[in-house]
């Protein structure tokens, strides 16, 4: 039980070295989707480990250890009781910390609607007048697309074409789905924190991409995206995908050269990656059921 259940926390710190490489080296309709699932296995699985430390001390186990002694049958303690106790309060912050992200996320979505309050139904693109140079998609059943006059009044009409195309992938691929999840594996588990970064990126490069693949111009795309960022104000709707938002200097670069191949194997082995976490909980799990079994027969 021992490796199985500290190994959960070793590989999340793995995982947050490996995001970032994955995310420069491996195309991002690939990468994204990739490292969002290895994420939210790895905080699942830590999060579990912890709950079995936890219980492992502060549970049901204690007394059956002490029945089974009393009973002259020689049983350890599956964890020594420092480490319960510092899992109990670490549960605790997990706890506190996915209360206050999926409180945000649901502070936003609202703030969001309302943005978007009195339009019909079947309206995609909102045009807002405003001095403020914005645009971001708004994720929801319909999603939207919120752009501001000032922004489209910016841009060329090939770079509007640009925008609107980058903000319609953000919406059709499900990218607000992907960056909330892993914002909540790493409030779960601070550790994979490198990870939400990379896939919050790697959405943006994905819809640069769809952009550039629609507008058949890769010069248009990165330029769209340079005078977007140049005339862009600072005030941003904190959950919203935003098309001048996340490294728009390294996403103009990327856009400048070919795009970045889908190695299905180094893809493979991150979601191994992601899923040795669960294996190794899941055999904790076995292992901790096995001796209070023990203690018991």
């Amino acid at each position: 039980m021992i490796f199985d259940v500290y190994g959960p926390l070793v590989l999340s710190l793995l995982l947050a070295l490996v995001g970032p490489v994955i995310a420069r080296r491996v195309a991002p309709a690939l990468a994204a989707p990739v490292l969002a699932s290895a994420a939210v296995l790895t905080a699942a699985a830590t999060t579990w480990s912890l709950v079995l430390l936890a219980a492992a001390l502060l549970g049901d186990a204690p007394p059956v250890i002490r029945e089974a002694r009393e009973a002259g049958r020689p049983v350890m303690d599956p964890v020594p009781e420092v480490i319960g106790l510092g899992a109990s309060a670490a549960l605790l912050v997990v706890a506190v910390r996915l209360h206050r992200a999926v409180r945000a996320e649901r502070s936003t979505r609202r703030a969001l609607r309302r943005l978007c309050a009195g339009q019909p139904a079947d309206t995609e693109l909102i045009v807002a007048a405003s001095a403020v140079p914005q645009a971001f998609a708004i994720p929801g059943r319909p999603g939207r697309i919120l752009v501001t006059s000032a922004m489209l009044s910016a841009l060329t009409p090939a770079e509007r074409r640009v925008l609107l195309a980058h903000e319609r992938a953000h919406l059709t691929y499900r990218h607000g789905a992907l960056v909330t999840a892993v914002t909540l594996a790493a409030a779960a588990n601070p550790l994979l924190r490198p990870v939400r970064t990379a896939v919050a990126f790697l959405v943006e490069r994905w819809a640069d991409e769809q952009a550039a693949d629609l507008v058949g111009d890769r010069r248009t795309t990165a330029r769209a995206l340079a005078r977007a960022a140049l005339t862009a104000g600072r005030a941003r709707a904190a959950c919203a995908l935003g098309f001048t938002d996340r490294a728009v200097t390294r996403r103009i670069a990327a856009l400048q050269t070919t795009p970045p191949p889908r190695l299905w194997t180094a893809a493979a082995a991150v979601l191994a990656l992601g899923a040795l976490p669960a294996l190794l909980a899941a055999d904790a799990t076995g292992d901790l059921m096995g001796l209070l079994s023990g203690a018991l027969s």
